[in-house]
């Protein structure tokens, strides 16, 4: 199977500007490729890691990466799948989220000996003259079909700034920058941006004659149909601090049964003809077929030996044990009312809960135990002595745990 036929059948692969010479391209490893990450945050989410690994398989094939990271277009902000207009973020904070997804990309990439390249587009865009800018670039887009971009219409409702209005011109001399100085002829890039991808296409075609081209790839949606990101609900982290191993290990462990065959196909190096073989599973198989999932993912970000803490701390707890690697809030003794502390205030510390009204909703609907056994009164008291050595484990719901220690 050619790497073009695997992409295809993991369902990766969305909008192609030409599929036969992208065909072409990368199954000979003659792609130098670009995907751009914007530094909005200091750490890289789930909403990366297609496109991660999407650039591990491509280096694995002979193509050349280029992680393009976004110090210049992250002083704009793509208002792709936005609602509202992004945070503004000063220069010291870009440079500090650049350095954190330099290191954590290269769980992924390998930098070595110019098989792949880290740039970072503030290079160029910051140095440019405006009055130039107009005229050599500005003169190459047409609004009118800038306006048609799905990007920009989600924002016209509310408002679109010219600030934002410039995203697509910045990303499109970024691609024409990247295809001059490395020769990166392809780029690649979640299915949002498709517009802004054209667009340097068409500016490399204008301004030198030469072809250039992009492709698409599908998006990761969670449970609620929204793009996994830093703003959403439900965003997973990669760096351990934000997302524990453990929890990381856990939010794919509980994909859906729908989700789990679709997320082994985009996102592990299994063999896709085991995934395949995996599609018949019912019933419990499905959740064997998780806890691959699970590992799988786990090892890639966080290594082999954080991933089986986390599916032993998994398996322990399930079955009643005490020693799960699970995350752990560690209590002092200002913490604690006269030597103790409730059931309301262990779940808004451990930040099980957002509040003390929405930790009452959850003991008086049932969703909260201790150490397996389920707490309904919500007066419930825990001495300092009750946290002391391995502590508790607390539960809410069906997925959320901590373990509750004293200092």
């Amino acid at each position: 199977m050619t790497v073009f036929d695997e992409l295809k059948a993991r369902g990766l692969l969305a909008q192609l500007t030409d599929e036969e010479e992208i065909k072409e391209l990368i199954n000979n490893g003659k792609a130098t490729f670009y995907i751009g990450f914007d530094p909005t945050a200091d750490s890289l989410h789930v909403g990366h890691f297609m496109a991660l690994c999407l650039m591990k398989r491509m280096q694995m094939a002979g193509n050349k990466p280029i992680a393009l990271i976004g110090g210049g277009t992250g002083m704009v902000g793509d208002p792709s799948g936005r609602s509202d207009l992004r945070q503004m973020l000063t220069p010291e904070t870009i440079q500090h989220n650049c350095d954190c997804f330099k290191q954590q990309m290269s769980r992924f990439i390998d930098f070595s000996d110019g098989k792949a390249l880290m740039v970072n587009n503030a290079d160029w865009l910051l140095k440019l003259n405006y009055v130039e800018l107009l005229r050599e670039v500005g003169a190459c887009f047409s609004v009118n079909n800038m306006l048609r971009a799905e990007c920009y219409k989600q924002r016209m409702a509310k408002g679109l700034s010219f600030l934002e209005f410039n995203y697509m011109i910045m990303q499109s001399y970024d691609f024409y920058m990247l295809y001059q100085k490395y020769g990166c002829n392809m780029q690649f890039g979640g299915d949002d941006q498709w517009s802004n991808m054209l667009g340097g296409t068409e500016l490399i075609r204008r301004k030198l004659g030469k072809d250039a081209y992009a492709m698409t790839i599908t998006l990761l949606l969670n449970s609620e149909g929204k793009k996994m990101g830093k703003t959403q609900k439900g965003a997973v982290w990669l760096d351990p601090n934000k997302t524990s191993p453990f929890e990381f290990y856990q939010y794919w462990r509980n994909v859906s049964d729908a989700d789990v065959m679709k997320c082994l196909k985009m996102l592990t190096f299994l063999p896709i003809e085991q995934i395949l073989e995996m599609e018949h599973w019912e019933g419990s198989q499905l959740n064997t077929a998780k806890e691959i999932l699970a590992h799988e993912l786990t090892e890639l970000v966080h290594g082999k030996e954080e991933a089986d803490k986390a599916e032993a701390g998994a398996k322990a707890l399930f079955a009643g044990g005490a020693d799960a690697d699970i995350p752990t809030t560690t209590l002092t003794e200002a913490d604690l009312q006269d030597g103790s502390i409730d059931i309301l205030g262990l779940l808004v510390k451990s930040g099980l809960s957002a509040s003390r009204s929405e930790a009452r909703r959850s003991v008086e609907q049932g969703g909260v135990s201790v150490n397996g056994e389920k707490v309904t009164d919500v007066k419930t008291q825990y001495a300092g002595e009750d946290l002391q050595g391995e502590g508790i484990t607390l539960k809410r719901g069906k997925k959320s745990f901590k373990k509750i220690v004293m200092a």
